[in-house]
């Protein structure tokens, strides 16, 4: 008898062991799933950035005139609302 109960508890640890297993490789599949994923966007993402930066200079290239007065335009405006604000306190 005490031999039957202690052959049904090996094979439900035997059983445990197995199922946290598979439990643990399932976890480290996901981790590396998330991990290319990450890998992906980071590299969609340096891509997107020097393609911005790309035409952001040739469209200084092609019309600098436009460039100088956006910049002043900006950088007055910019002025003006810190100037409002410090003056308001």
């Amino acid at each position: 008898m005490s031999q039957s109960v202690l052959d049904r508890t090996a094979e439900h640890i035997g059983e445990s062991a197995h199922q946290a297993s598979r439990a643990t490789s399932a976890v480290a599949d996901t981790i590396k799933d998330g991990v290319g994923v990450v890998r992906r966007v980071a590299k969609q993402g340096g891509d997107v950035a020097e393609e911005f930066l790309v035409d952001t200079t040739q469209r200084i290239q092609r019309h600098p005139v436009l460039t100088v007065a956006t910049t002043f335009a900006v950088g007055f405006a910019a002025g003006a609302l810190i100037g409002w604000m410090i003056k308001r306190k």
